[in-house]
């Protein structure tokens, strides 16, 4: 009976919440690419994949309608969730229309601590074993997502649209924010302007030198790689890495708007099982170089509102349908 509910034919009438977020997605950055059409690298490309996910979406929504079920009602939802792994690195080409802010950012962590948090801690605790178990922390983000949404759509198939809706909705304010405030983090600041600037407080405003500056080999961590999941971090890094996305975290926040979601699955084994690897993975944001403190800590705070704010926007859409 379980495995047979997913073949049963339901019908669902319209676009999926992911299909709409994605495309009022690509609704904004279309008219974001014809503002800065003369400032973006190959802004036609850009057009075209507009194009053939509009037209994909419409295909899946096609083999849907031939045969409605939760199963290809799936088909239709997953590579729209999928596509994330796309549009992440793009942010990269609306930021660099626009000046960096980390000088501020680095600022704020020196106001605070009197001392560069993501430095100290990655060199003070450099055994292979601690290295290793936040870097496993880190790499841990994908598959923490992919197992709760996975989880939800098996296992709470009524509440998925919900979840899957409040997902979405987060990653792509955040896409938002990056692509119009971008901060490229210490991982490329501290090498561009010095670790002993760094180290001193001094924190001079590069403008839109990482418009042009976008190497990822950086000296300043990848020295020291030892462990697996060093490696494993380190070529993610090289793939799909760009200077830009440090504030607010992104790892910290959507991996906490995914422990939030796991909470109220009301699965306790789900949610504690997890709690170990988003507490690695928090403070690893910090320990690899990725995240100034305050990208953390302003990771968690938005996180909570976002789940907030489209949980609620969600049950308003309920009501007027």
């Amino acid at each position: 009976m379980a495995l047979r509910q997913y073949f049963t034919k339901e019908k669902h009438s319209g676009l999926t919440v992911c299909e709409i977020i994605l495309t009022i997605y690509i609704a904004i950055t279309t008219v974001m690419t014809i503002l800065f059409w003369d400032n973006i690298d190959n802004p036609s490309e850009l057009i075209k994949v507009r194009l053939g996910f509009i037209v994909f979406m419409c295909f899946m929504y096609g083999i849907y309608r031939i045969y409605p079920c939760r199963l290809t009602w799936l088909l239709r939802t997953m590579p729209v969730l999928l596509s994330l792994v796309y549009w992440y690195p793009e942010t990269y080409t609306f930021a660099r229309c626009h000046p960096y802010l980390d000088h501020i950012f680095a600022h704020a962590d020196w106001i605070l601590f009197g001392y560069q948090p993501s430095l100290e801690f990655s060199k003070n605790v450099t055994s292979v074993f601690w290295s290793e178990l936040f870097n496993m922390g880190y790499y841990s983000y994908y598959f923490l997502m992919i197992g709760v949404l996975l989880f939800c759509f098996l296992r709470r198939f009524e509440d998925s649209q919900r979840y899957a809706f409040i997902f979405m909705a987060s990653f792509f304010t955040y896409y938002l924010w990056f692509e119009w405030m971008p901060v490229a983090g210490p991982y490329y600041y501290f090498k561009a302007i010095g670790l002993e600037a760094a180290r001193n407080g001094i924190y001079p405003d590069l403008g839109n030198y990482f418009a042009t500056h976008n190497d990822p080999n950086n000296d300043l961590i990848h020295a020291e790689i030892r462990g697996i999941f060093s490696e494993l971090v380190h070529r993610v890094q090289i793939a799909g890495e760009n200077p830009v996305g440090a504030f607010p975290s992104s790892h910290v926040s959507m991996s906490t708007v995914t422990m939030i979601i796991a909470w109220h699955t009301r699965n306790k084994w789900l949610f504690w099982c997890l709690q170990p690897f988003y507490l690695l993975l928090c403070i690893a944001t910090v320990y690899i170089m990725a995240h100034y403190c305050v990208d953390s800590i302003a990771g968690f705070l938005t996180a909570c509102l976002f789940y907030y704010i489209y949980n609620k926007l969600y049950s308003q859409i309920l009501e007027i349908s």
